[in-house]
């Protein structure tokens, strides 16, 4: 029974977007691998990718044995989990940013017209208290106005019933995501206690100090405009495929099926190796390496060389010998993190396409428009109805004389 398999290194631009000038103009100037490649010199030691599509698409070396290529991102600006939604087959809508100063009180009114009780839990404070369990406030930790979280209390609101609290702020903000999220460990006073103002106008939860993360941690990401049952997970759940989400997939995809959100590169990619050798049926396998993201944020080089290094010697000596013969496999980024440039968020950037396989030729398929293509190819590996959007590109891999 045949697997497809997608394993997408968090970060790993391959060098700035025409457009990066219209969102941060440092950007314009970020090209994650060739900086890390040029800072590591002799340090860096990927020449199974390399050898696979990045040398030609970097430095015009011949063209591999595999099939490469590399993609657009057609949401707005470079975000993992818009990113994640983008290569499961539904582009993002563009969003605006807002602030809980600015939208309060019609927020207030929707959610009591949905039947929850809805008070202002501190004195000049836009914050909202949601059933005395669960907190609606800005996110601090991303670019001011583009996240409303809800932090709760599981012991007063289970994450099921966060779930729908998440759902009715989602439909009544136009905010690049809504994170709906707790834990059973923390209290409502506890996350109220952590409430604080930064940035002037922007006021939140403090969620490291709030005690909702660790043990009975659960986490739903809501994006804008995003059509989650047209997206590769969710078809392939409606008809009955397993699908794995390991890593950061986990978090970040919706669907059903094994999911293990792995942060350590060394145990996710033992795990993927172990899932796939005892998977005897027809499967989908998602995985995102998260940490090569991580050492993007914090500018550090030579972790990220390292975790390179680690990834391109397991996909050469491990997991690309354990492929069948009709399986195929898909390695690609998301967005970049150049760690060199001066500053720790993600940058837009261009991401590389390779694709493995025995039955796969060797052929460029070229700039794709957007990473929706990887999705819309998953589904038509399987024979799934399309995704949201993206064009397949597996009749242009594909050896169907194998």
């Amino acid at each position: 029974m045949a697997k497809m398999s997608l394993i997408v290194i968090d970060s790993f631009g391959i060098g700035a977007m025409e457009d990066c000038e219209q969102y941060v103009p440092s950007d314009c100037k970020a090209n994650t691998y060739k900086h890390i490649r040029e800072v590591m010199k002799e340090n860096l030691q990927i020449p199974f990718m390399y050898s696979s599509g990045l040398g030609t698409l970097i430095d015009n070396n011949p063209e591999p044995q595999n099939a490469y290529g590399y993609a657009k991102l057609a949401h707005h600006g470079a975000d993992t989990y818009l990113g994640h939604q983008e290569i499961a087959g539904s582009c993002p809508k563009k969003s605006n940013k807002r602030l809980m100063i600015d939208i309060h009180e019609e927020l207030k009114k929707a959610l009591e017209k949905s039947g929850y009780t809805v008070s202002y839990p501190l004195e000049d404070c836009p914050v909202l208290l949601v059933n005395n369990a669960a907190v609606v406030a800005d996110n601090l930790e991303s670019a001011v106005g583009n996240i409303i979280n809800v932090t709760a209390d599981f012991k007063k609101m289970p994450f099921d019933e966060v779930k729908e609290l998440g759902r009715t702020v989602r439909e009544n903000v136009d905010t690049t995501r809504v994170i709906a999220f707790g834990g059973p460990y923390t209290s409502i006073e506890h996350i109220l206690s952590c409430v604080q103002q930064k940035n002037t106008k922007q006021w939140g939860v403090d969620t490291p100090k709030a005690n909702v993360y660790g043990e009975g941690y659960n986490v739903f990401h809501m994006g804008y405009g995003v059509d989650i049952a047209r997206q590769f997970p969710m078809i392939a759940a409606a008809h009955q495929l397993k699908v794995y989400r390991l890593g950061k997939t986990a978090d970040v995809l919706h669907g059903k099926g094994p999911a293990n959100p792995i942060v350590n590169t060394t145990e996710l990619l033992q795990t993927v190796s172990e899932a796939y050798r005892e998977e005897s049926g027809a499967a989908a396998f998602l995985v995102n390496i998260q940490e090569t993201d991580l050492a993007g944020h914090a500018e550090d080089t030579q972790w990220y060389a390292a975790l390179l290094n680690e990834i391109d010697k397991w996909l050469r000596e491990t997991f690309i010998p354990q492929m069948a013969k009709e399986d195929i496999l898909i390695v690609m980024a998301d967005h970049g993190n150049d760690p060199t440039i001066g500053h720790s968020n993600h940058t837009r950037e261009f991401v590389p396409i390779m694709v493995f396989g025995d039955r796969v030729n060797p052929v460029s398929i070229g700039e794709r428009s957007t990473m929706a293509d990887v999705g819309a190819t998953l589904c038509d590996f399987f024979n799934l109805p399309p995704t949201a959007e993206g064009e397949s590109f597996l009749n242009e891999i594909l050896n169907r004389s194998t």
